[in-house]
């Protein structure tokens, strides 16, 4: 190893401070970590009593229970040496000699901060490990997902996702059945986190592996609500809208279960489609419907999830589906990767510094 590649993996502690003196706006960080410890540790019981409290009440109650919920949070072992920690920090006492003369000071504070210090060291080692695994699976989501500008004879077809954490919840593919017909998925399985990750990549390869076999997409709606349900946790379930698109021509068929319905720009008109059936999983035997459409030159087919329109601002206000529309008619003429990053720069452009709520999908399909 060169010199050179030693320094940058062992940066120097004074200029890492110095770039953080620097590069840090302490006030917005200070909010956005206040922000995610009160949402990450507060129950919503404690929420909902906090909004009826004055503000000296409010934030003596908000410590207390950041306290207690890390604390139980904590491994037995740890909660220990937490408490440990504590008590010799509080125990520092002044021993005066008989004689009334010299002081002498027991001071416990230190030994006590040091066991402080180990346990945030274990708890920074675990979080440092899960950060690892979860960047490892999103390595694998995003070889797994399609790229954003596939290439469909007559069409153009711009697909995106963005994961609200490491890993993403939401299913954007693309798969080539053959040279007549090329199929495109955008599903939503319900939570957040690794086990909503798990459960797309689950149906995923269940798309992917009967996708080809059945004519109706009724029925592949039907065979994939099956499986899903068979192999799947109990109460959980995904939305899913499955399209299949003829390349050189306009035909468009859909099969939507129980996602937001899409919308078709045509001219300087907006049209949402009807609702469409229960969701993948709730029940084995859900029946599907399929739909047809006719697109012409110019027209948009647009899917997108609910982080576009849930997306929240700093003040809790939801992007909407009205700002979506009033975005797509704005951008109506522009490309469908332009329209696309229009609508995803809109969203980032109005949350703000808010925390991203949930994963932000879009399909932009334009007619050629």
């Amino acid at each position: 190893m060169t010199e050179k590649s030693s320094t940058s993996n062992n940066p120097k502690l004074g200029r890492t401070l110095r770039e953080d003196l620097h590069n840090i706006n302490f006030g917005d960080e200070v909010k956005k970590e206040y922000r995610d410890l009160k949402r990450f540790y507060l129950s919503d019981d404690q929420k909902d009593r906090l909004k009826s409290m004055k503000i000296i009440k409010r934030g003596f109650f908000i410590f207390i229970w950041l306290l207690k919920s890390l604390f139980l949070k904590l491994t037995p072992l740890r909660r220990v040496f937490t408490l440990l920690g504590f008590i010799l920090v509080l125990s520092n006492r002044i021993v005066i000699s008989n004689d009334g003369g010299s002081s002498s000071s027991n001071n416990n504070s230190l030994f006590g901060a040091l066991i402080i210090l180990f346990v945030l060291l274990l708890e920074l080692k675990d979080k440092l490990l899960a950060k690892t695994e979860l960047e490892g699976g999103r390595k694998v989501q995003r070889a797994l997902l399609p790229e954003e500008n596939p290439e469909i004879h007559g069409w153009k077809v711009w697909l995106h996702s963005e994961p609200a954490n490491e890993v993403c919840g939401d299913l954007v593919d693309y798969l080539k059945l053959s040279d007549s017909n090329i199929g495109l998925t955008m599903a939503d399985v319900a939570g957040k986190g690794l086990s909503a990750a798990l459960m797309m990549s689950k149906l995923q390869s269940t798309i992917r592996a009967i996708a080809n076999e059945k004519d109706s997409l009724a029925k592949l709606a039907k065979n994939i609500n099956y499986i899903f349900h068979r192999d799947s946790l109990p109460s959980l379930f995904a939305s899913m809208l499955y399209i299949q698109v003829t390349p050189g021509k306009g035909n468009l068929k859909y099969v939507n279960a129980g996602h937001l319905p899409p919308l078709i720009l045509k001219g300087d008109t907006i049209k949402e489609m009807p609702k469409g059936d229960a969701a993948i999983g709730i029940m084995k035997d859900s029946k599907f419907s399929e739909k047809k459409i006719l697109l012409r030159p110019g027209e948009v087919f647009i899917v997108y999830s609910d982080g576009v329109t849930e997306a929240v601002n700093e003040v809790g206000q939801f992007f909407g589906k009205e700002r979506l529309i009033n975005t797509i008619k704005k951008y109506k003429d522009l490309s469908a990767d332009k329209l696309g990053e229009a609508i995803t720069r809109q969203v980032e452009f109005f949350s703000g510094n808010a925390p991203r709520s949930d994963d932000l999908s879009l399909i932009v399909l334009k007619r050629e």
